[in-house]
């Protein structure tokens, strides 16, 4: 009664007690868990921004984690910005990345270059051959069509030539066939800007040979053309060739060589003689192989000679079951000529071939 008299209050009641003592829990336990939810969340959105996955830095006050599906964080220790911080140990370096993979899923090897050589004629001299037998070496890769960029397909570009491109490594070599380029006036101009490095292969061939091969061929295809005779001269009893016939002018090969002296120098073009790629095939591929500045791989053991063909063949690789010998169209059997319209021919030539020994510097024996 004495306490009520005074106005002052009686002691705390034991209910009252504890209510305050459960507030004070309740809010205590509510700070520590939006504490722990709040880290929680800063490593969350950290890992999503890094691409880290998620982690929790401890259990909850409940002794079960806040996400059931993340991993804990790594302990803690000193960055690697902060003052004498020892240095964290260096991550391992990702494998490097290929440039791309085939359909069954292994790696493809290389890169898709411009050629560093072209083989650019001539028509029916023995380009395919050529190109057949230096791809056999494995420091050369070479597309096996012929893209004629320069000088049909120029307008789609480099990027579009480089995508028909075998992928090379490195030390690899790209090759690319196009036997029309040797008698395109834009040819020479086109590849020098491509690049004044580039190698240039020209198979060459006795001109009159080489036109009665390109009639035959031409002639199996069309059946109905006119003769060789009618096709090579505009008057025969006068000697006066038609030089307008492709077949008679591709033969002309100083004419052609003049247009590419201008951006190339001798010592960049390197002629095959089409005859002795025959008799000494090894030989032949042998300087090819000295001026693309690799190593002779190809040799004698490489060939054997094709009575019915008629030419060296490559004898059969390991991977295969069969030689590898050129396609039913090269070999074929040639038309008969008049043996008189052939001395026209071979006197029309000569004056044309002597300049072109002279100009390269190699007597190739076609008279």
């Amino acid at each position: 009664m004495a306490y009520r008299v005074l106005g002052r209050a009686g002691p705390p009641q034991p209910r009252r007690a504890r209510r305050l003592l459960f507030a004070f829990t309740l809010s205590l336990s509510c700070t520590y868990l939006c504490y722990s939810f709040l880290c929680c969340c800063d490593d969350l959105g950290r890992s999503r921004l890094l691409g880290a996955p998620r982690c929790l830095r401890g259990p909850s006050p409940s002794g079960q984690k806040l996400l059931p599906k993340s991993r804990p964080c790594d302990p803690p220790g000193p960055t690697p910005s902060q003052p004498g911080a020892p240095s964290a140990p260096a991550a391992a370096a990702p494998a490097p990345r290929l440039s791309g993979s085939n359909h069954s899923g292994s790696p493809k090897l290389g890169t898709k270059r411009l050629p560093q050589a072209l083989i650019v004629g001539v028509k029916k001299g023995g380009t395919r051959a050529v190109l057949e037998f230096i791809r056999v070496h494995p420091d050369v890769r070479a597309l096996g069509t012929e893209p004629h960029f320069f000088d049909r397909n120029y307008g789609r570009g480099l990027d579009w030539y480089r995508s028909l491109m075998p992928r090379t490594l490195e030390t690899q070599i790209t090759l690319e066939k196009t036997p029309s380029y040797f008698v395109t006036q834009e040819a020479p101009r086109r590849i020098f800007n491509m690049s004044r490095d580039t190698k240039l292969i020209v198979v060459v061939r006795n001109p009159v040979t080489r036109a009665i091969s390109d009639y035959t061929q031409t002639l199996s295809k069309k059946p109905d053309i006119p003769t060789f005779e009618g096709l090579s001269f505009r008057n025969r009893s006068l000697g006066l060739v038609d030089v307008s016939w492709n077949a008679i002018r591709i033969g002309m090969y100083v004419l052609h060589l003049e247009s590419w002296l201008q951006y190339f120098p001798l010592a960049q073009i390197h002629f095959v003689s089409g005859e002795r790629l025959i008799t000494d095939p090894a030989g032949e591929m042998g300087r090819v192989q000295d001026f693309l500045g690799i190593k002779r791989f190809i040799t004698d053991k490489h060939f054997y000679f094709n009575k019915t063909k008629g030419f060296p063949c490559l004898k059969k690789p390991e991977s295969s079951l069969l030689p590898r010998c050129l396609g039913k169209s090269k070999g074929r059997t040639h038309v008969q000529i008049d043996p008189e319209v052939i001395d026209q021919l071979r006197e029309f030539y000569r004056p044309y071939n002597i300049k072109f020994y002279e100009t390269v510097g190699q007597d190739f024996r076609w008279e």
